[in-house]
């Protein structure tokens, strides 16, 4: 595996309550035409990152890649949502065109809005 070698992290931060969101399940696929192949499964730490990239070194390739944030257990946890939540599962897809670089996917959350970008 070369130095330059690209990875993706991601990062979510609670904008409801102004702090990280722990313990949120994240499932990172890579997307071929109509077939969606899971990569891994993680959650986030006390800092609302995970503790690895979601896609380590060595294994990003160009393409479509999708980051699901299962965001609605989170602040159904913390007592923010009725039953059934305006922003359940939050999909983000996105396009690697250099996989020697590094992508930070963050997520930006509420009960009932959200905002990403592509991060450093």
């Amino acid at each position: 595996m070369s130095d330059n070698a690209g990875y993706v992290t991601t990062h979510i931060l609670d904008t409801a309550n102004g702090c990280p969101a722990a313990n949120v399940v994240i499932t990172v696929f890579r997307i071929k035409g109509e077939d969606r192949e899971e990569l891994t499964n993680a959650r986030t730490n006390s800092d609302g990152r995970t503790d690895q990239p979601v896609i380590g070194k060595g294994n990003l390739q160009a393409g479509t890649y999708e980051i699901v944030f299962h965001i609605g257990d989170y602040f159904k946890a913390r007592g923010l949502v009725s039953e059934v939540p305006f922003l359940d599962v939050i999909p983000v897809r996105f396009g690697i065109d250099d996989a020697s670089e590094h992508y930070h996917v963050p997520l930006l959350a509420s009960p009932f809005g959200y905002s990403t970008y592509r991060g450093s």
